[in-house]
């Protein structure tokens, strides 16, 4: 499994869209690819030089920096029927997969998550491809933190993440909707002086970019966002 992380509105929002691939396919899909014009340039070049088949634009949830660019990439990309797969108020949205169902991208099975809370149509995707595993999670769960609960309860955030993501094996990599390591860890501090979220602090100081570098264990560890017991 091939994962190019793309930033958009760097320094503003901090965004990230996701290319993913399938090493042996080539099938490709795109995450949250919401401002066309930082996606579209690496989009082509990565299609172009790896040879990769775009089957789908998948969203994690409805909002306009997540969502806003779907049906812009597929003018770009010129091709029109492209599948689009996320919550049911996703601009464009062809495709809404149910609570724990899954789908095939070349060799790598995909599990969808309902998480609503952050949006009552927020989905996070776990793709495992033998023994690689990620999971893509939106606004609900940021490395040392979780999304703000416009349209939800702190019950459905504490499912979302202390049995439906906690659940996942420990070992899987999160990839999460924005790059907020810094700010959150500089508050988890300020509630948590334990030694996981001192070495997260650490870490976030020196590395501006820290996805792909923790996992769902991680996390549970950290305990900034499983600590409701």
């Amino acid at each position: 499994m091939y994962i190019q992380p793309i930033p958009m509105w760097w320094g503003n929002n901090d965004n990230w869209a996701y290319l993913v691939a399938d090493d042996e396919s080539r099938d490709a899909l795109i995450i949250d690819p919401a401002n066309p014009e930082e996606v579209v340039p690496v989009l082509m070049a990565a299609i172009q030089s790896n040879k990769l088949n775009l089957v789908a634009v998948v969203n994690t949830h409805h909002h306009w920096d997540h969502a806003g660019g779907n049906e812009e990439i597929l003018a770009a990309l010129n091709n029109p029927k492209l599948d689009i797969i996320g919550g049911k108020d996703c601009e464009g949205v062809t495709k809404t997969p149910t609570h724990g169902e899954t789908f095939k991208l070349g060799n790598i099975t995909i599990t969808s998550i309902h998480t609503p809370c952050h949006t009552q149509d927020s989905i996070c995707f776990f793709f495992q491809d033998g023994n690689q595993k990620a999971v893509f999670t939106g606004d609900t769960l940021f490395t040392g933190g979780c999304g703000r609960f416009f349209e939800g309860t702190a019950e459905e955030m504490h499912v979302a993440l202390n049995k439906h993501l906690a659940s996942l094996p420990d070992d899987t990599v999160v990839f999460p909707g924005h790059e907020y390591t810094r700010s959150n860890s500089k508050f988890a501090i300020s509630v948590s002086q334990s030694e996981p979220v001192r070495q997260l602090l650490s870490f976030s100081d020196t590395n501006p970019v820290t996805v792909g570098k923790y996992t769902i264990g991680h996390e549970k560890v950290a305990r900034t966002s499983y600590g409701v017991d």
